[in-house]
């Protein structure tokens, strides 16, 4: 898997927490997670939902499993959680955990039909009987690609004190499926800017059942937003749930 330079980076990966501050989309999954006996974290970055679950008190296994080093660093923090290196092909895992969760749309980088099948077979190898699958996706009909071109930099502080100024360009026209983006950081410590090129897919609801279903995981429930609200063709957001099937 290609990561983003945004996250190998260690001086962009450690703006990473500053730029996304807890999150009602935390509080959902973190619901999820302190009902679970033993969970993963699949692309957990630098790990804040496992931490907080810790530190709230859930007292099962908890593992994070992400392939950018730069932001498992900054996990690797609290030592009371489990930490992989790594991404779902380099992994073994079978009937171990009872919830395996992929948030912040770590879902959406999963841009080739054979990567995604491959995730979701290791996902569903990964999850003991009857357990489950969470995660979201942005809802394609809602088109958020279209208001990330930014007119005026992000400005942010980091943990250094120093001001980083953060460009984000949409590339045009978007055909298909994916999205392709770039963000460029500027600092003047730094002796020139660093720019970081994602690419993420936007599958429609039938296409992602289509898709869990060929992994034997059976779409439970569906929200449109992190109120738990109905999914319809307005909803910024398709919030999945789903249980493995009966092998």
């Amino acid at each position: 898997m290609v990561v983003d330079r945004a996250y190998t980076d260690r001086d962009l990966a450690e703006l990473y927490n500053p730029m996304n501050p807890w999150h009602p989309s935390d509080d959902f999954y973190l619901d999820l997670v302190m009902g679970a006996g033993s969970v993963l974290d699949v692309g957990c970055g630098t790990g804040v939902l496992l931490h907080r679950a810790r530190e709230v008190g859930h007292p099962g296994r908890l593992c994070g499993l992400d392939p950018a080093a730069a932001m498992l660093d900054q996990a690797r923090s609290r030592t009371d959680v489990e930490w992989v290196h790594g991404d779902l092909s380099a992994v073994g895992w079978e009937r171990e955990f009872d919830l395996v969760v992929m948030t912040g749309h770590a879902f959406q980088v999963l841009v080739d039909d054979d990567e995604l099948r491959a995730a979701l077979s290791a996902i569903r190898s990964a999850l003991a009987e009857g357990g489950r699958f969470a995660f979201e996706t942005r809802n394609p009909l809602a088109r958020a690609w279209e208001r990330w071109t930014t007119t005026e930099p992000e400005e942010i502080t980091n943990a250094a004190g120093d001001l980083i100024r953060i460009v984000t360009v949409v590339e045009t026209p978007v055909t298909g499926d994916v999205v392709h983006f770039t963000d460029t950081f500027t600092s003047s410590r730094w002796d020139e800017p660093r720019t970081s090129r994602s690419s993420l897919r936007f599958l429609d609801p039938d296409s992602l059942r289509s898709f869990l279903s060929e992994a034997d995981l059976v779409v439970e429930e569906q929200f449109g937003d992190w109120n738990r609200d109905p999914l319809t063709d307005t909803s910024p957001e398709i919030i999945t749930i789903a249980r493995a099937g009966h092998r």
